[in-house]
């Protein structure tokens, strides 16, 4: 796969573009950034936006003196968020959704199934999600850090297959381009080694909290997890100009394995199963022939005690192990819905938070 052969994309932009004086959000570099994606969506991709800026947004109405505290951070965020969000919303003709994540979001399993299933149903939907940390009550250990990384982590739990960085940086160079006029730009990374990451500097930017560093950090996680990955000067319009039309821009860090053979390997060996499902046949047949997910008409018994978001074995009812999967459902409620069409899990449990038991993007076959 190409670099531009992708169907979903995570695309980063950082506080540098979104607020390029620290004061504020501003829309001097977003214009090129917004019609790039509505292209990409006219084309039938899917886009997940990680917007940072929140702090940066909100700086200019909180009063502070100094470097702001920890809670005066907090309230820039709180009230920077809804113009974040307004300064974004107002270059779309469609709708816009925000999703405030925290480390510990993403650690949690039952919190990580929540995050995916919300991702999954807005792109249906058409809806463009806008994901940023959530400054306003994150605590220094449930802090992502910086946005590079949250957006890796993004990718992963969306499943894209495509990872860009949006900065005011060309992309990785041999040195730095600041101070060494003959530093020249690396346009491709066939793997990251400890000599790429001594190529990093640090950020001059007083408003980020990021530099080269940890955009090859976030480059790292998502190679390995089968996402390509671009770094790109997000105040040159022309380069989304150049994206469009397929021509090579910034620099690519090349994914190690498929998505497909990231998700399943970790799926099958990473995810310690902590139950199992028994099917009937009928579902065995869609499982292994038609690639569907797995439903609750299908389920004749449960074994083992899981929890919504545990990774669960899926047997036939000679006890033959078919497939390994991430369960929507306890076992607990699976005991009272199983046999029962989709529609009536509300019945049974007074809320339904996925028609699916197990999702086929969220299933491997052994």
């Amino acid at each position: 796969m190409s670099w531009f052969d992708w169907q979903r994309a995570v695309i980063k932009v950082g506080s540098a573009l979104i607020a390029p004086d620290g004061k504020g959000c501003s829309g001097q570099y977003l214009l090129p950034i917004a019609r790039y994606i509505s292209e990409c969506r006219l084309q039938g991709k899917e886009i997940v936006l990680v917007s940072s800026g929140s702090v940066a947004a909100g700086r200019g109405i909180i009063a502070h003196s100094g470097i702001p505290s920890i809670a005066e951070k907090q309230a820039m965020a709180a009230v920077g968020q809804t113009r974040m969000m307004a300064n974004w919303a107002r270059f779309f003709d469609f709708p816009c959704a925000q999703i405030l994540l925290t480390h510990d979001d993403l650690a949690d399993r039952r919190r990580y199934v929540n995050i995916k299933n919300t991702i999954r149903e807005l792109l249906n939907n058409g809806i463009l999600p806008i994901v940023n940390e959530n400054d306003t009550v994150a605590t220094q250990e449930l802090k992502v850090g910086d946005n590079d990384n949250l957006a890796a982590l993004v990718s992963q739990v969306s499943d894209a297959d495509m990872m860009m960085i949006c900065s005011d940086i060309d992309g990785l160079f041999t040195a730095d381009p600041r101070s060494n006029p003959d530093a020249k730009l690396i346009p491709t990374v066939e793997s990251i080694t400890p000599e790429i990451y001594a190529l990093a500097g640090g950020t001059t930017n007083k408003i980020a909290t990021g530099g080269m560093r940890t955009k090859i950090e976030a480059a790292e996680k998502a190679t390995v997890n089968g996402v390509h990955t671009l770094i790109v000067n997000g105040t040159k319009g022309q380069v989304f100009d150049g994206l469009l039309q397929h021509a090579p821009q910034g620099t690519w860090f090349k994914r190690q394995a498929s998505p497909i053979k990231a998700r399943k390997h970790w799926l099958q060996y990473t995810l310690k199963a902590q139950g199992a499902i028994i099917v009937d046949n009928g579902a065995a047949n869609a499982l292994i022939n038609k690639g569907a997910s797995l439903l609750s008409i299908g389920i004749k018994e449960t074994d083992g005690s899981f929890n919504k978001g545990d990774a669960v074995y899926i047997k036939d009812l000679a006890g033959k192990t078919l497939a390994k999967g991430i369960c929507q459902y306890s076992d607990l409620e699976l005991d009272k819905i199983k046999g029962l069409q989709s529609q009536k899990i509300i019945q049974v449990l007074g809320y339904c938070p996925s028609d699916v038991i197990i999702h086929r993007d969220d299933l491997v076959i052994l």
